[in-house]
């Protein structure tokens, strides 16, 4: 959370503002293609017209807008900085999405544990290039703003490391690239966001997928012989577009219930939504869950219909049975992307299984009646897809 620029007095005033102030920052006013304007206007628009930002929320969502633009900006600067950065093609990356809560970042965190993989790390999202090598990172002013922009996060909102922890040098979700277009869902999860959520429904996001598939490129352009592994909830409402960037990708699908996972994901989201419109955090969490049980029961049947025209490439995991039997789930997904287990790898997925990493910082707890809203009203829009994959979790 990145405090450190004030904010104008208004929002959608400071198009030219913004441009400057990045510009400066990287040396150089080239953007890349002009598609990622549309949603930033409307961005910008919608912050004057739909939050109540607290003093600090205001600093906070300018501070962010400022931090996007500006890793948009080093990209295309490392993509002119890198000619041939493109050359190679990525052979069949193995993408985990699901609607999100579901076991996306566990499973993608434990793959990860193999070396033969390559993913996004945190750092490289906030600031795409190609990867230097590991023990060089600190030195790297992109990495040290990073961790910095972490440990700030985490001192105001410390109940958030147990819902979902960031490191710099972890990997992380596509989507934090791909918001680099402006054209994202991310826009609207922070804070209210009614105006620019109303266009983004409306809006494709071909031309992000578009640069989030150079920027891949680019990160892994020192590593041309290791396989992708990445990871992104988000891609189960575009799996269209990800097959026409990654057309032989190979894509795990988690299942949860969803009157379980997204009561969890509102709680994961009020983190921030709390310390930026503190005024209003029942009605923003009340609205939140709403908005997110009609989007994720929309992309589930969204990849329903892509998944039918690219049979073989995707394989379905259901949370509970990675959970009872994850080391069982490991071997079909190697089995599913054609790669043997060599014995020290096997060994490094056990000692991760069994240090259950993921519970070393809290208990995320959260009940969906603080969101107006019943467990059965949540699944009732779910109702095929519950069934198909037997989803009803028995526990309470």
């Amino acid at each position: 959370m990145d405090l450190s620029y004030d904010p104008p007095g208004a929002f959608r005033h400071s198009l030219a503002q913004l441009h400057e102030i990045v510009a400066a920052e990287v040396g150089s006013d080239d953007f890349g293609p002009g598609d990622y304007l549309p949603g930033l206007t409307v961005l910008l628009q919608s912050m004057d017209y739909d939050p109540r930002f607290s003093d600090m929320g205001r600093r906070a969502a300018w501070g962010m807008v400022v931090g996007v633009l500006r890793g948009r900006a080093q990209a295309v600067a490392a993509m002119k900085a890198n000619p041939g950065f493109d050359a190679r093609g990525i052979l069949s990356p193995v993408v985990i999405t699901g609607v999100p809560r579901t076991g996306t970042t566990a499973l993608h965190r434990l793959l990860a544990v193999d070396p033969r993989f390559q993913g996004l790390e945190t750092w490289l999202l906030d600031s795409p290039m190609p990867r230097p090598p590991m023990e060089r990172w600190a030195e790297y002013p992109q990495y040290r703003k990073t961790v910095a922009a972490l440990d700030a996060q985490y001192t105001a909102a410390p109940n958030a490391k147990a819902a979902h922890f960031r490191a710099a040098e972890e990997v992380h979700e596509c989507c934090m690239v791909l918001r680099q277009s402006f054209v994202s869902n991310l826009w609207s999860c922070g804070w209210s966001a009614a105006t620019y959520d109303a266009w983004w429904q409306c809006t494709s996001e071909a031309g992000a997928y578009r640069h989030f598939h150079r920027c891949v490129q680019l990160i892994g352009a020192n590593d041309p012989g290791k396989r992708w592994l990445l990871k992104n909830p988000g891609h189960i409402e575009h799996l269209d577009l990800l097959f026409a960037v990654f057309p032989d990708a190979r894509v795990i699908q988690t299942h949860r219930d969803p009157g379980k996972a997204l009561p969890s994901l509102v709680s994961l989201l009020m983190n921030l939504n709390g310390l930026m419109e503190p005024d209003r955090t029942r009605q923003r969490a009340e609205n939140l869950l709403r908005r997110e049980v009609a989007k994720w029961a929309n992309a589930v049947k969204k990849a329903d219909a892509v998944r039918a025209a690219f049979p073989g490439q995707v394989l379905d995991v259901v949370h509970a049975d990675f959970h009872a039997r994850p080391m069982e789930t490991v071997e079909a997904i190697y089995r599913f992307i054609d790669m043997e287990i060599p014995e020290e790898t096997r060994a490094a997925l056990g000692r991760r299984i069994d240090e259950k990493p993921e519970l070393s910082r809290g208990v995320h707890r959260y009940s969906i009646t603080d969101y107006g809203m019943s467990t059965d009203e949540a699944r009732a829009p779910f109702t095929d897809y519950i069934q198909r994959y037997d989803l009803l979790e028995k526990r309470s």
